[in-house]
């Protein structure tokens, strides 16, 4: 007989909230009791589930009393003071946040990739940066194959990412614009309608930002190899969903490219469409909505010896962020 859980979703009223209930119900996950808590602002608000309106609590240190799994998706600031209270509650965590994940003794976990490494939890599993998970579901089959040394990246990244209210200035900027009227400047330090922003995050001393170091960081962890390195650059775009990253990516094992299609091909979780003559590739839009995430642009790098050039896009709330989530859980 199959086992149902308690579970509790943190940040159930938030963009990624809202795709994991979507997840979960769409993937059959086995629930006996679901509460869905959320700051107080969000408190009251009814949320669809199973067929049921559920009514969004408000997260106390008291919330997770019973809970079997609790998934988090509310910044930073939430996870650092609540998840060890839901640990200590009994409770496995799951958490979208940065803040555990280079922590030696928190698993940061891909399934497709190191799925086992779920087993060596302490009560609390990371979930990988949107961009990290995008990038690797493309990049570790190749690794598979040719062993990778290096990746030189730069990443398109949808304004969803930053959450609605990044939504909602592209589509004010947008009309403003289109009507002739000043473009109002809020979440970003720049318009970002009809624009590109070289800035994901804040600046590091050495110029890069700490976006473009949780690429190299992580996927070292995710991947078991601490002498990986990339040089990313890291690009805010006027897309509302769906990232992209552009990659190099330099190998000890000369690439051919028929292997590479081939690998690809057979890779879980990933879609190849690479026929650019008849303008067959990923684009954000295809990408959006989609479980899978999609890899194109397949070609013998110019530059780099043993190097291919590629590009993938996924949906940074699905395996970015939500479905990863359900998909550790469905490992517990």
């Amino acid at each position: 007989m199959q086992k149902s859980y308690d579970i509790a979703v943190v940040g159930a009223s938030g963009a990624v909230g809202i795709e994991l209930l979507d997840v979960l119900h769409r993937r059959s996950f086995p629930i006996s009791k679901i509460s869905l808590l959320a700051s107080a602002r969000s408190t009251g608000k009814r949320i669809p589930f199973r067929g049921q309106n559920l009514t969004v609590e408000k997260l106390k240190e008291s919330s997770f009393s019973g809970v079997d799994i609790a998934f988090f998706s509310a910044g930073g600031e939430v996870s650092r003071r609540f998840v060890p209270l839901a640990r200590d509650a009994g409770a496995i965590v799951i958490d979208n946040s940065s803040v555990f994940r280079m922590q030696p003794d928190v698993p940061l976990v891909i399934p497709e990739i190191n799925g086992g490494d779920v087993a060596a939890h302490h009560g609390i599993i990371a979930n990988p940066n949107c961009t990290t998970a995008v990038a690797l579901m493309a990049l570790y089959p190749l690794h598979l194959a040719f062993t990778v040394r290096r990746i030189f990246a730069a990443s398109y990244q949808a304004v969803s990412g930053s959450g609605a209210r990044a939504i909602a200035e592209l589509q004010q900027q947008v009309r403003a614009a289109q009507d002739g009227r000043a473009v109002e400047v809020e979440v970003y330090p720049h318009p970002i309608a009809f624009n590109v922003l070289p800035q994901v995050d804040s600046f590091l001393s050495d110029g890069y930002t700490k976006e473009e170091m949780k690429l190299q960081n992580e996927s070292r962890r995710i991947m078991h190899l601490p002498e990986f390195r990339a040089s990313v650059t890291c690009v805010r775009v006027p897309v509302y969903r769906a990232h992209s990253v552009a990659i190099s990516a330099e190998f000890e094992k000369l690439v051919s490219l028929d292997k590479a299609r081939q690998v690809l091909a057979k890779a879980p979780g990933l879609d190849v469409l690479d026929d650019p003559q008849h303008a067959v590739y990923p684009t954000p839009l295809q990408a959006a909505g989609r479980d899978n995430c999609q890899v194109g642009r397949l070609r013998i790098d110019s530059a780099l010896e043993n190097g291919l050039a590629f590009w993938v896009s996924g949906d940074q709330l699905l395996k970015g962020a939500a479905l990863n989530a359900v998909q550790i859980a469905e490992l517990l």
